[in-house]
């Protein structure tokens, strides 16, 4: 079984930012039956991670692994376009949508 690394980077602590981390929880929760790591990057507190990923818009969602390496911009609501987007494929109760 693939096990998901993601990081989602966000600006602030503000309404989007919000949105984007619950949003990702909630997706992983659902999909990936505990088979991901998630780390949210506050790119105020970290522009030099910011820079290496080269992120130019918040929030922007990266699938490092697996590879190949993915990446998506929103407040990520769309759980089946971020899926696709990302082109992942659900682990967990729901993998039959899929």
């Amino acid at each position: 079984m693939s096990r998901y690394v993601l990081r989602l980077f966000v600006s602030g602590n503000t309404l989007q930012s919000e949105q984007a981390i619950s949003n990702l929880h909630r997706i992983c929760e659902e999909e990936f039956d505990g088979k991901y790591s998630m780390q949210v990057i506050d790119v105020l507190e970290n522009p030099e991670l910011a820079e290496e990923a080269k992120i130019r818009a918040t929030p922007t969602l990266i699938k490092d692994l697996p590879l190949p390496l993915r990446r998506i911009i929103g407040d990520l609501s769309d759980k089946d376009q971020v899926l696709f987007s990302l082109d992942l494929q659900a682990t967990g109760k729901n993998q039959d949508r899929i």
